[in-house]
């Protein structure tokens, strides 16, 4: 037993640092937690998780939620010492002493303690933590690993209960240092250098690099012309029936058309020439449906074809998982878990997707060898893709019990699975050669004889295109000859779909980073998310040329991908994470210096515009801020003039407008801020006075709210701001007084409607498009959900997605949060 427990012992490697006797005994643990009266005790992430593992276990056990992690590196300074094999200093997380508190008095008496975190790194180490955070006997900490919670997947784990991985512990902990360790000695360089505030990643970085470059390319890219030309034409079985047939030759070779005339030449010899059909070609094939979903596929077709960020898909796959009350049935896992590389499917899975699938689609549905797919290499052959924990449970029976964001993502996870074991569509292609003078045109066609998988998930199937019948060697009646000018385009812009395809592809990150790799780059400002694709931001592309120039090795996509690699070797056991970390900063430590000496400082040595000051008549110099470029007097602080700059990088200064401002009568002039143009007073900074300003250009007057300021009396007016609108006191600047719309006031809903993230109450509350059920503890939880009794959006049905093309309570690995000040 000794051995076995022996991973459970404190890393040498790791200091806690212990809070002062006074400040602990302050503190006392609820009297509903104090005594676990001898029975077991369960530690999971969230409040949603342990209830739907408390019903499959039963009142012998006791289930808590640690709230995620309980314990991490210490904010505001390194915590890592470089000096003495990285040894990290971990200090309880700020909002975790009453949780902490309460685990303590649960498993005080307990006569086991089973921690139940996620099975991946983060799992892991949560478990870990709660070992070293609460001081837990050795001799009773039992760990148990899950891949779905179900009742027979929650039986068979507390059968067989393991012990902590340290190799999967040691590994998340190499992940954080090494974050930790850049964003923590590049970021400060980047605020003496050029702006406060930055922050660089060791992933996020190189993610940006992929945007910024992008950018790059499609800012040097210089179109093409060219044409191309197409027969339209009717046989003589369907006269009716205009088919388009593309030229594809001409004179024996490819078609080269580069100008107006070029193809107008071609289409004036088509003209005159007879179209014959020189060949018909029909071939039969097979189209197999594609495998379940792993993480990145999820994040990728919720994106494509829900519209909805991968960090919110992942959000509300973490519900799915977790448990929803169902009924009768209460709480009930409804997907596997949803963070995996894997492919593999129980054949317990498999056996009842047969039977369904017979059910709804017919016995020709159901393949004559279940289906098999091979997953990546390196994936963690352990879990499974992601799947329903039961296929019986159809988008349809389970519409009453989900709200419209989570009944689409569930469609989409049981119609991929549902589909990826049925049997293979036939589909027939046609194509028809013809021959016109010196020309070769082709029409294809797509006919699906057998739809097979296509009928629970047309995932990526071309549309069908019927070709009339045509016979080799007829004359086809011609309609008109079209020539179409194009332009050559750029790389297009990445989306999310595509962006965590790329990631992926290239190694860089891992299922549980996909999600805050994306929100982390927009959250700091370097790329903006618009019309559903990523611009890098001029901040972006400025921070992202000098970290390339100054830490070549540190932004290589390759060095990337052989960091990820090291980490899984370190939870293969084939790596120890010291000799990763030293030799990793070994690079790392020799680049800092050499950027610190070489790295150009922007905010000393501003590069000169040629522009002077309207006020003061020294040349503007360009500055940068975390919104972008702007021109700023070289004189200052003596002159703090600035010109904000257009979007061609041209001096944009601000344009007097015939409004005047209705707090002291001066004209109004049009301004530029960070979220975008709007009225500002040109008494500025005496008067203060702003409007917003409407596509027109006029001042866009707030409306009256119909009641008083409770301060001064004063009406108040519904002003919009970052978050939407809000109620504000016209009297403003001399009286501040503000509130949410709706006058604040949050209606409490009956006991037992609590939030899904962290248990705590939820509320109704109003906001732009109506009511809307918020948590209580906002800020520090920002979930919500649509208000089933108030002004949301009616719950949509289920419906076939149709796709174009294929691109929780663990906090996952992310990236190293910027240090404070």
């Amino acid at each position: 037993m000794a051995a076995i427990l022996r991973p459970l012992v404190a890393s040498k490697r790791t200091t806690d640092v212990k809070k002062p006797k006074k400040k602990a005994r302050a503190k006392k643990a609820p009297a509903r937690a104090a005594k676990a009266d001898g029975r077991p005790v369960v530690i999971v992430e969230s409040p949603t998780k342990a209830r739907t593992i408390g019903k499959y276990l039963g009142r012998g056990y006791v289930v808590k939620a640690s709230m995620g992690h309980v314990r991490d590196l210490p904010k505001g300074k390194l915590g890592v010492d470089l000096e003495h094999g990285f040894e990290p200093t971990y200090v309880p997380i700020k909002d975790r002493g009453k949780t902490l508190q309460d685990l303590l008095a649960a498993t005080r008496g307990a006569s086991e303690i089973f921690l139940a975190p996620d099975p991946d790194r983060e799992g892991e180490a949560i478990a870990w933590h709660l070992v070293e955070a609460l001081k837990l006997p050795k001799g009773r900490i039992r760990r148990v690993t899950f891949h779905e919670i179900t009742k027979r997947a929650i039986e068979e784990a507390f059968k067989n209960p393991t012990t902590i991985s340290m190799e999967r512990v040691n590994a998340q902990q190499a992940r954080r240092i090494l974050d930790r360790i850049v964003g923590y000695k590049v970021s400060p360089l980047l605020w003496d250098k050029v702006v406060f505030g930055l922050s660089a990643g060791r992933v996020q970085s190189v993610a940006v690099r992929l945007i910024a470059e992008r950018e790059r390319e499609i800012q040097a890219f210089k179109p093409e012309e060219y044409w191309t030309v197409a027969s339209r034409c009717s046989g003589s079985a369907a006269p009716e029936a205009i088919v388009e047939f593309a030229l594809k030759e001409w004179a024996g070779g490819a078609v080269a058309l580069k100008t107006g005339s070029d193809a107008e030449a071609v289409a004036t010899e088509l003209r005159g020439a007879p179209h014959v059909v020189e060949k018909v070609e029909r071939v039969e094939k097979l189209e197999r449906p594609r495998p379940p979903f792993s993480t990145s596929l999820l994040q990728q077709q919720a994106s494509i074809r829900l519209r909805t960020s991968a960090k919110r898909t992942m959000r509300i796959a973490q519900q799915l998982y977790e448990g929803i009350e169902v009924g009768e049935e209460g709480p009930v896992g409804l997907i596997t878990y949803m963070r995996t590389d894997s492919f593999r499917v129980s054949a317990d899975a498999q056996a009842e997707a047969r039977d369904v699938i017979r059910e709804l689609y017919g016995a020709e549905s159901v393949p004559a060898e279940t289906p098999r797919y091979a997953s990546p290499k390196g994936s963690q052959a352990a879990h499974e893709a992601i799947r329903p924990t039961a296929a019986r449970r159809t988008p349809q029976s389970l519409a009453p019990y989900l709200d419209p964001d989570q009944l689409r993502l569930y469609t989409l996870v049981w119609s991929r699975f549902v589909a990826s074991q049925m049997a293979a569509a036939r589909v027939a292609q046609t194509v028809v050669r013809v021959r016109a003078g010196r020309g070769l045109l082709s029409a294809q066609g797509r006919e699906v004889i057998f739809a097979g998988h296509l009928r629970a998930y047309p995932a990526g199937a071309a549309e069908e295109v019927v070709l009339p019948a045509f016979r080799e060697g007829e004359t086809l009646s011609l309609r008109e000859v079209v020539p179409s000018q194009h332009f050559t385009q750029p790389s297009p812009r990445y989306s999310e779909a595509t962006l965590v395809k790329t990631l992926e592809k290239n190694g860089i990150g891992r299922p549980s980073t996909y999600a805050p790799i994306l929100s982390t780059i927009q959250e700091r400002g370097y790329v903006t998310l618009e019309k559903r694709r990523f611009h890098a931001t001029e901040v972006g592309l400025v921070v992202t040329d000098l970290l390339v120039e100054h830490f070549p090795e540190i932004l290589d996509v390759d060095f990337t991908s052989r960091m990820e690699s090291d980490l899984d070797r370190i939870e293969d056991g084939k790596a120890e994470w010291g000799d990763v970390l030293g030799k990793f900063y070994g690079i790392f430590s020799k680049t800092l210096a050499r950027a610190q000496k070489k790295m150009k400082d922007l905010k000393r040595e501003p590069q000169k515009s040629g522009e002077m000051c309207p006020k003061c008549g020294k040349e503007m110099v360009y500055l940068l801020n975390r919104q972008g470029r702007f021109l700023g007097c070289s004189g200052y602080p003596e002159c703090r003039q600035t010109v904000p700059l257009d979007s061609e990088g041209k001096p944009a200064p601000p344009r007097t407008t015939g409004f005047p401002c209705p707090v002291c009568g001066k004209p109004y002039l049009l301004r530029h801020g960070r979220r975008g143009p709007f009225l500002g007073c040109s008494g500025y900074p005496e008067c203060r006075g702003t409007s917003p300003v409407g596509p027109d250009g006029r001042p866009l007057h707030a409306e009256e709210a119909g009641k008083p300021c409770v301060k001064c009396g004063k009406p108040m007016l519904v002003r919009t701001g970052r978050r939407g609108p809000f109620l504000a006191c016209s009297g403003y600047p001399e009286c501040r007084e503000s509130r949410p719309l709706g006058d604040g006031a949050e209606e409490p809903l009956p006991p037992g409607v609590v939030c899904k993230d962290c248990g705590s109450p939820m509320a109704r509350r109003r906001g732009r498009r109506g009511t809307f059920l918020g948590c209580t503890a906002y800020p520090k939880c920002r979930f919500t959900m649509p208000d089933p009794g108030g002004s949301a959006p009616p719950r949509a049905e289920p419906v076939e997605p149709v796709e174009k093309d294929d691109a929780g309570a663990s906090e996952p690995d992310t990236e190293e949060p910027t240090p404070e000040a």
